[in-house]
């Protein structure tokens, strides 16, 4: 693998509800490291909350699938291929923005390039004639979007086809031209590993959005406790925590991150921010206890997630338009789905019978509302997890935000009045991970319980008051 590539408002309220007491009973499996949920389709205020993945590399990244997603005859690894859409069924993942580097995606087609199958029951979504996203089937009938896209010096996600003349040349650029030509074919232009980046050059580049954490670049901030893992597995350590609570393990708030992702936005510039899961399947090929991959692609994909508030069609049906169309609204946030899935995270904003939504412009004297979410199907026998809630806006200092409220309980009023970008948090003290911890328990709960340290569960995406 490469080295890159390792593992508002002024005068405001916001209120948070939904915590129940008591979790109710459970709907489906008690929940547990890996167990994952279709999304829930009940709309609101006209909207379906979708998951998925921004940021994934298949057999079609020259790094992906070991460093060798080509076979001596020249054909994509079988193996890895069915690793990746085995693994985002398992997720039960709506959706999929592929970001394959541009050396093998410049050169692979259309619809190739959407690893369609329609043997396996693919179905293209059509616009105009034109398959542009592809309806990946999966065994037990559900099916999941997925869409083309490049990570090269922009990450332009939902291509529905390449670019027109000289392709490697417009991916490689970071061109206004090169993202009009981008945007033409459909895309949303974000940028991957903002940390490369100073905040001017952020706000100089042609950008839809960029990144407010990445999977691999986090990693080496835990490389240390990564390779203890590593060394202690070798060992036959069996206090190891759960196989897919490695990546909780080892992931921290990026605080270069945070600061490029609350600078800009200060500055009063309106880009969406996104979750990079960055697999490729080419990080830590040893098998674990569960008989899987350490780094397999489903263990990548339901560590953490991207939703986004997606409109229906006219028919109640939602394609890659329209989960294209929530992201570049910024009607979207971030879940570290690995400490369970959320179940009543809503944020909105409400002033005189109009709504707004995450990435609106909300006038002065509106009120942020924001419901308070629970583990979906957590076992009521659990220790009940400790969540608390927070407020920031954005700011041009080293940190990048300011707390402008917290509680722990399960509403959260704030009149806000200065004029900025800001988003709500979800944080969380893990309880109910205790015995998937094991040993490390400890130093991952009541150690961090007596530093006042909590873990955070959702990043909301962003509303503007000016």
């Amino acid at each position: 693998m490469s080295t890159r590539h390792l593992l508002v408002v002024t005068t405001v309220t916001i209120a948070l509800s939904g915590c129940p007491a008591e979790e109710p009973p459970p709907a489906g499996p008690v929940w547990s490291p890996g167990v994952t949920h279709a999304s829930d389709a009940t709309p609101v205020r006209g909207f379906v909350d979708l998951r998925g993945l921004v940021h994934s590399h298949s057999v079609y990244s020259h790094d992906a699938c070991d460093g060798a997603p080509v076979l001596e005859d020249g054909t994509r690894d079988p193996v890895c291929f069915d690793d990746f859409r085995r693994g985002l069924c398992q997720a039960k993942h709506d959706f999929a923005f592929l970001t394959d580097h541009r050396e093998s995606f410049t050169d692979t087609e259309y619809p190739e390039a959407l690893l369609f199958r329609p043997e396996r029951g693919d179905v293209l979504i059509e616009h105009d004639g034109v398959g542009t996203a592809n309806r990946a089937a999966c065994d037990d009938g559900s099916s999941a979007i997925i869409m083309g896209g490049a990570e090269s010096d922009m990450m332009p996600v939902g291509l529905e086809h390449h670019v027109p003349g000289d392709r490697g040349s417009v991916y490689g650029s970071r061109t206004p031209e090169a993202a009009q030509a981008e945007h033409d074919a459909g895309a949303v232009v974000l940028l991957a590993h903002p940390e490369d980046f100073s905040v001017a050059e952020l706000l100089s580049f042609p950008l839809d959005g960029f990144e407010m954490f990445n999977l691999h670049a986090n990693t080496f901030l835990g490389m240390g406790i990564a390779l203890d893992f590593i060394l202690r597995w070798q060992d036959g350590d069996t206090g190891l925590p759960h196989p897919d609570l490695l990546v909780f393990g080892i992931y921290s708030e990026d605080p270069r991150y945070l600061q490029r992702w609350g600078n800009v936005l200060a500055t009063g510039r309106h880009l969406v921010t996104t979750m990079g899961t960055d697999c490729h399947r080419n990080t830590f090929a040893a098998i674990l206890e569960d008989g899987e991959r350490g780094d397999s692609y489903r263990r990548m994909m339901v560590a953490f997630s991207n939703h986004v508030r997606a409109r229906p069609l006219a028919d109640g049906t939602l394609d890659d338009r329209a989960v294209k169309e929530a992201l570049a609204a910024g009607r979207n946030y971030g879940v570290f789905e690995m400490l369970g899935t959320p179940v009543g995270f809503d944020v909105h904003a409400d002033k005189s019978g109009t709504s707004y939504e995450l990435g609106d412009t909300v006038p002065v004297g509106s009120t942020l509302v924001v419901d308070a979410p629970r583990v979906r199907d957590l076992d009521p026998a659990a220790e009940a997890p400790t969540i608390r809630l927070r407020v920031l806006r954005a700011t041009d200092d080293e940190a990048g935000f300011v707390e402008v409220a917290s509680t722990t309980d399960a509403r959260l009023s704030v009149p806000l009045d200065v004029a900025g970008a800001y988003r709500a948090e979800v944080r969380m003290l893990p309880w109910h991970l205790r015995e998937h911890l094991r040993d490390d328990a400890y130093g991952y709960l009541e150690a961090a319980a007596e530093d006042g340290r909590d873990y955070v569960w959702i990043y909301g995406g962003a509303l503007y008051v000016e």
